[in-house]
């Protein structure tokens, strides 16, 4: 298989006078999961639709798994797993029922479905309720189902759109650790929409951010912060006084300072060195007791990047 999982090249689909995805260039790696994150509407529903070749583009280029989706999508989609919108499970049947009908669709023969089962139902901790109904099960132990199903033919590439949409915090850990163990463990690649970015900060290794079906930044969660800019530096001390405050103000690095209840706090312009500032305010006289920086999380990074494009 090859090492990049998915590649697309100026990617667009256009609905009417809708652009849904626009001139999208990215490159996932093999057994990597990859956030795809953005606002309702951003496109992202739509690229999972072209890359599984369901929409064909009306610009532009997709591979994957090796294949191009205009000519091979049978054969993409043969390799690939997904859990969208629905879990996809039949709720008036069993677990057990439920995976071996998917095996059946697969063609996977009898004996290596029924190890397949059990093989599944025990690494997500339901092989013991195996017979009971689906319909009567919890949420999260429906959607941890519906990862298995999705799974049960052992693909290359996993989609999955919201997975933890809806699960308490229990659940969404428990679902968290079953597509983390897929990529580290089974060397799934895993595509991963979610509105919940301190899921994607966890999850991900890599993450696109996409507004109006234009990808706005891509890169390891780490990086997008980084370039972001916006550390934020709490500064505690003695003699953190006006004087003090007017000299950090004039730094051209510093974008805001102000002085809350004694304590200096800082919005550096840049990821940039703090150590000069500390020399300019101990040698105004300050006593700095304490210094707390903050990259700020990838949730802020987001909403800033969908801000500025509006």
């Amino acid at each position: 298989m090859t090492d990049i999982a998915i590649r697309t090249e100026n990617l667009t689909r256009q609905f009417a006078t809708v652009r849904a995805v626009d001139n999208l260039s990215i490159e996932i790696p093999a057994g990597t999961i990859f956030g795809f994150l953005g606002p309702n509407g951003a496109g992202k529903t739509t690229t999972i639709r072209l890359l599984l070749g369901l929409l064909e583009p009306t610009v532009g280029s997709a591979n994957v798994l090796g294949f191009d989706t205009r000519t091979h999508a049978d054969e993409i989609r043969t390799r690939c797993g997904a859990l969208l919108e629905y879990t996809g499970l039949y709720e008036r049947l069993s677990a057990e029922d439920n995976l071996d009908f998917y095996g059946r669709i697969w063609h996977i023969p009898t004996t290596e479905r029924k190890a397949r089962i059990k093989e599944m139902l025990e690494h997500i901790g339901l092989y013991d309720r195996r017979k009971e109904v689906v319909g009567t099960w919890s949420r999260g132990m429906r959607q941890k189902l519906a990862v298995a199903r999705a799974v049960f033919h052992r693909p290359a590439l996993l989609f999955v759109d919201e997975p933890t949409a809806g699960l308490d915090p229990v659940a969404s850990a428990a679902l968290r650790d079953d597509l983390a163990s897929l990529a580290e463990g089974q060397g799934v690649t895993v595509f991963l929409t979610t509105h919940n970015l301190v899921e994607a900060e966890r999850l991900c290794s890599q993450v696109a951010v996409i507004r109006q079906g234009k990808l706005l930044a891509v890169g390891h969660p780490d990086e997008l912060r980084a370039k972001s800019g916006g550390l934020h530096v709490e500064v505690k001390g003695r003699n953190l006084n006006g004087k003090v405050l007017e000299l950090v103000k004039l730094r051209p690095e510093v974008g805001e300072a102000e002085n809350q209840n004694g304590r200096l706090m800082i919005t550096m312009k840049e990821q940039t060195e703090f150590a000069p500032l500390v020399a300019l305010m101990v040698n105004s006289g300050a006593e700095i007791e304490e210094i707390h920086k903050d990259t700020g999380s990838l949730e802020d990074v987001f909403l800033a990047m969908v801000e500025e494009e509006k």
